[in-house]
């Protein structure tokens, strides 16, 4: 299961009476190769177990979340792991659980009536899915990237060809034989990506080539293939993987980065000539609500959100809320969540949540100025009212 299909699955759970555990780790080992996420563990979640009355139906289901998580972190993470989100609630039958090969920033722990989603969608537009082609001109690798790893491998071998010293037309003839060779090389790599961008339903691809393969690559692609590729990045085609996981993800930071202001200044643009885009909290919750967004920016920081109190933002945001577990939300949110407006961060959340559940894509701002007008929330429309 990829990581938006279980953000989609998270989104899709129906708040009810018992709370919800939403635990984020960062699990790389410290300086002394010992792993630190045990001590927060084991205090955050006994200062959790505290704010519930003794033996009340809510303490019960949480006690029976915090055994669940420890043994899950004692049993099942894999020492490859640098970052796991848990999601927990036990009278609603829910555990659901992401390990990542990509760190999580600090260890976040909030409890509310939902998963805690926003951190899990930040981490997927910062780790995203995509294809990163590296080749030469007689071999390929193909790699699928999802979590700031790797996920899947492809090679494409291709016809080793060598220099002659021969001169006139032997040299000449050989020279239209190399590149017969290279050509059939290159189709063959088209072949492979097509059908692996096909199969993993890849919407971006990292081109890494030669200056005799890039050409050929760019000529051979079909439209629907071409119009995938995102940027090209240089890298050795025999690079270690640790170099083509770094260098491959600083180029989709670069490609974010362009296209950022440009879907912001789309969505302002659109609102303003009262066409398909709206700009605040309340019209693009308003919007999620009716189905009307195809794509939610936000502000790839809870304390960048804004909302006026007493607006239907916030109160779509409170909508549902049970008293037990919105109190314990404001006394035990650990993390960015401690540092933001309880309100804030449920809005966070409804707006995640309701995006996912009308197939609306999210784009996280990193540039926190693009947004710091219309309270870090605009949006792309699909259609109208």
């Amino acid at each position: 299961m990829t990581l938006i299909e279980q953000i989609d699955r998270l989104a899709a759970f129906e708040p009810g009476p018992y709370p919800v555990v939403s635990l984020y780790l960062n699990t790389q080992p410290g300086q002394t190769g010992r792993d630190q996420h045990h001590t927060f563990v084991r205090k955050e979640l006994k200062a959790r177990a505290g704010t519930y009355a003794p033996n009340s139906p809510e303490r019960e289901s949480l006690d029976r979340d915090f055994g669940a998580i420890t043994r899950y972190l004692e049993n099942e993470l894999q020492p490859s792991a640098n970052g796991v989100a848990i999601f927990a609630c036990a009278d609603a039958d829910l555990f659901e659980t992401v390990q990542m090969g990509a760190p999580i920033d600090r260890h976040w722990l909030s409890i509310g009536d939902r998963p805690h989603l926003y951190p899990l969608a930040r981490l997927e537009s910062q780790y995203p899915r995509y294809v990163a082609v590296l080749a030469d001109t007689n071999s390929a690798r193909i790699l699928v990237m999802a979590g700031g790893e790797i996920v899947s491998q492809r090679d494409v071998e291709g016809v080793k060809t060598r220099r002659t010293t021969e001169g006139g037309w032997s040299q000449k003839r050989f020279q239209r034989h190399v590149e017969n060779f290279h050509l059939h090389h290159v189709k063959d790599v088209v072949e492979a990506l097509e059908r692996i961008v096909q199969q993993e339903e890849i919407a971006q691809i990292l081109l890494a080539a030669d200056e005799v393969v890039m050409p050929l690559l760019r000529e051979q692609m079909p439209k629907h293939l071409a119009g995938r590729v995102v940027d090209h990045f240089r890298i050795d085609t025999h690079a270690p993987l640790t170099d083509v996981i770094r260098l491959s993800l600083e180029a989709m930071k670069n490609v974010d980065a362009r296209t950022d202001r440009e879907k912001v200044d789309s969505a302002v643009g659109e609102f303003r000539a009262g066409g398909l885009g709206v700009v605040g909290p309340e019209a693009t919750l308003d919007a999620l609500i009716k189905g009307q967004v195809d794509e939610l920016l936000l502000s790839a920081s809870l304390r960048d959100l804004k909302h006026t109190p007493g607006s239907a933002a916030a109160r779509a945001a409170a909508a549902g809320t049970q008293t037990t577990t919105q109190a314990a939300v404001a006394k035990t949110a650990a993390g960015e969540a401690a540092g933001a407006d309880t309100n804030i961060v449920q809005l966070a959340d409804e707006l995640v949540t309701k995006a996912r559940q009308t197939a609306a894509r999210i784009t996280f701002i990193e540039d926190r100025l693009l947004l710091k007008h219309w309270g870090g929330v605009a949006a792309l429309l699909r259609f109208r009212i």
